[in-house]
């Protein structure tokens, strides 16, 4: 696997998701099922683009959360 992203940048794989929660202030999804995977971005910029149009898209729900998480962090724990 190569360890950077077709423009020669380093790549740093982030994971968008999200979906409607049980409760405002947990993390537990209502339905997994459900559960939005949006996609894996090679870095936090084009994540957070995603993540920022899929959050306005679903502001009318307040259940409804998206996250971004950090998978270069998880596969290499040690950087």
């Amino acid at each position: 696997m190569a360890d950077t992203a077709a423009d020669g940048s380093k790549q740093l794989l982030h994971l968008v998701f999200g979906g409607e929660l049980t409760d405002l202030a947990g993390t537990e999804f209502r339905d997994l099922s459900k559960v939005d995977v949006v996609g894996v971005y090679p870095n936090y910029a084009t994540a957070h683009a995603a993540w920022k149009a899929k959050a306005q898209g679903s502001v009318d729900n307040a259940h409804m959360r998206y996250f971004i998480v950090h998978m270069h962090r998880l596969l290499d724990p040690g950087a």
